[in-house]
């Protein structure tokens, strides 16, 4: 952090100019309209310093690459694409230290993740102290403006202490630039973070989710604090808080839950159609990132963008606004094939996309529209496939033609894994994708970008039950009553279209782009049926748990990779997988794995770029150098030793 004055600063992409009032003595004439921070204690800029720091906090990360730098690189379940501009967030190899090794222009600063949360601090305590200190009768201010302050300062401190650990701790705004830090310890972190989060509790209204934070947002994020607070990288310091954290998550969640229904079918959550459209406004959704339509903006989501793999550099395939434009940042890896049990499990052929059309058909024996790309996800041992890359053998039953490009997970019988990951081909992650952008080109997206649902707050208490009977408070099976509805929800159900697919690149009709219908390279089907090599079928399927004793195969697999045994081992290593299926790309795993101190197993179990170089240091990120540059101790700098003394160990 460059001399921390981001902690001082107020987002200039918020809206909010501040600047000292000027006279031009050559005029005679005073500058009225300008802004000092005076005005932010006046109620119209508490108001607009308050939709300042929903952009600042919400927004601005996912204008950038760091958000899956710093969340879905360097984990189970994706790894490396076809671009490694960010690999070494993802290798954790030399390169991955105080100062990230620039690799291009689109390598992501160790300091981009933490200046933007100090900034987002800096703008919550400046909320918090002049919301308190305005005289206004308003609940919009006394509130709601306040409540969203104390939301926004326990958002940002949660994701730096899962991040970095012991940071420092600023719950004032400064006057003056500061340059004399120290790191608090979690402890004293997440003690904050709570007592924030309750604040925001008490003063937040139900009204405006997923657009506006509320009691509900609130909630979630306080029962997210207790779980944190109780896992095992904070082992060392929290038995004394351990049990009443535990407990506290049930109400909290049963609150929530009892408030924002499941979606009944898990794909309506992804089958973005337009900005603003139906399912951006589900009741599933508790808090979501806003964006809007109005591309002139600079408040646009460009994380579409990393997810896909490339289609375009294939033949008789061109780029088009349906498939995105393929950054192919992050590969899916052998884990998401394998933890799905992908014959009954609706979620992965949900989640993924499996089949391009093609878009630049010669129209000989091909024309557009005919089935192009096609992955199959199939299982270890199947023998019907010779190589991992195959052209023009698979039949397309619906037109009796072959496929021209077919990637194939488990060739020739092959029982490990890895086969197609000597090709930079892969299922792309679809719950971003954007069709409804403004040209193929176009990096600037407008769907929103889901920050809460209650899938995962089911999950929430799933697991708060599962360390409860660890602690000798229930039974392990008291998570089935939070667990079972996610999972009876992924079920195919009686009379369903399996091979039926959607995604955001179905949005073309909301696209201004003037985009060519035949250039379309999204297909409204899966390979569902290719992969299972099943007979078509519509009936129900059946994913409730029964038994904690014989976990379903697929849980059983990465069960025995891991080499777990113990009831409780095993059941924090099915939550994690089931968080997996639910919530794969949703900007939660790096978090999830480095608090249950399980990054270092799994990771060098099923990414096998990272593998080789991950440590157990690597449970915490590096602190930025940037931050330890600028910073002074006793009206000096630090020291190598000082520095090295503020520095996360093994770094």
């Amino acid at each position: 952090m460059k001399s921390l004055k981001s902690i001082l600063n107020i987002s200039l992409l918020s809206g909010l100019i501040f600047m000292s009032s000027c006279k031009k003595d050559f005029l005679n004439e005073e500058l009225t309209t300008a802004r000092d921070m005076d005005f932010l204690k006046t109620d119209a800029g508490i108001l607009q310093l308050a939709t300042g720091t929903y952009y600042q906090v919400f927004n601005l990360p996912f204008s950038a690459e760091w958000a899956y730098c710093t969340q879905n690189y360097g984990v189970d379940e994706f790894m490396v694409g076809g671009d490694g501009s960010n690999g070494v967030w993802n290798n954790y190899d030399v390169g991955f230290r105080s100062i990230v090794t620039i690799n291009n222009a689109n390598t992501q600063f160790a300091n981009a993740q933490w200046d933007n949360l100090y900034i987002g601090i800096g703008d919550a305590n400046l909320l918090i102290q002049n919301a308190i200190a305005s005289t206004s009768t308003s609940d919009a201010i006394k509130k709601i403006a306040l409540g969203e302050g104390y939301f926004f300062r326990a958002y940002c401190y949660l994701r730096l202490v899962a991040q970095y650990g012991a940071v420092p701790l600023k719950t004032t705004p400064s006057t003056t630039v500061e340059k004399e830090f120290t790191r608090a310890t979690p402890e004293e972190i997440y003690k904050q973070i709570i007592d924030d989060f309750k604040q925001a509790y008490e003063l937040l209204p139900n009204t405006n989710a997923p657009a506006k934070i509320t009691k509900d947002a609130a909630a979630h994020y306080l029962a997210k604090a207790y779980l944190f607070r109780a896992s095992e990288i904070n082992d060392s310091w929290n038995s004394s808080t351990k049990a009443a954290d535990l407990a506290a998550i049930i109400p909290l969640c049963d609150e929530v839950i009892s408030r924002h229904p499941l979606t009944g079918n898990f794909a309506n959550l992804w089958n973005y159609t337009a900005p603003d459209g139906p399912n951006e406004r589900l009741p599933e959704l508790i808090l979501s990132a806003q964006f809007t339509a109005d591309v002139s903006t600079n408040g646009t989501n460009q994380q579409h963008l990393y997810w896909a793999s490339r289609y375009d550099d294939i033949p008789q395939m061109q780029r088009d606004v349906t498939g995105d434009r393929p950054f192919s940042r992050l590969r899916t890896n052998y884990y998401l094939y394998r933890v799905f049990d992908q014959v009954n499990d609706s979620r992965f052929w949900k989640s993924f996309r499996t089949k391009s059309r093609l878009n630049k058909s010669a129209g000989n024996y091909y024309v557009n529209g005919d089935l192009g790309i096609i992955y199959i996800i199939n299982q270890p041992g199947d023998n019907r496939f010779s190589s991992f890359k195959l052209n023009d053998v698979v039949v397309y039953s619906k037109t009796g033609k072959t496929i021209p490009n077919a990637y194939i997970a488990f060739p020739a019988g092959r029982t490990t894994n890895g086969a197609m990951e000597a090709d930079v081909r892969f299922p792309s992650c679809s719950k971003h994708m954007d069709g409804s952008r403004i040209g193929f080109n176009e990096t600037r997206g407008l769907r929103d970008l889901n920050l809460a649902r209650s899938a995962e707050t089911y999950l929430i208490a799933a697991e708060a039950r599962i360390r409860l009977a660890k602690a000798g408070t229930g039974a392990y099976t008291d998570a089935l009553q939070y667990i079972n509805p996610v999972r009876v929800r992924a079920q195919f159900v009686n009379g369903e279209d399996r091979a039926a697919y959607y995604d955001g690149g179905g949005a073309l009709g909301a696209s201004t782009s003037g985009q060519n219908p035949n250039i379309n390279s999204f297909m409204p089907e899966n390979s569902y049926y290719e992969s299972n090599n099943i007979p078509v079928t519509t009936a129900a399927t059946n994913l409730a748990i029964t038994d904690i004793n014989t976990l379903p195969a697929s849980d059983e697999y990465v069960i025995a990779t891991l080499g777990i045994s113990g009831t409780y081992e095993r059941m924090l290593a099915f939550i994690l997988n089931e968080r997996s299926r639910e919530l794969c790309g949703e900007y939660k795993r790096w978090e999830d794995l480095s608090r249950t101190k399980t990054l270092v197993q799994r990771v060098k179990a099923f990414n096998s770029q990272a593998a080789p170089n991950i440590k157990d240091h690597h449970l915490l990120r590096p602190i930025p150098q940037t931050y330890l540059d600028g910073i002074q101790l006793n009206g000096k700098a630090l020291t190598p030793d000082e520095k090295q003394a503020q520095q996360n160990a093994g770094y």
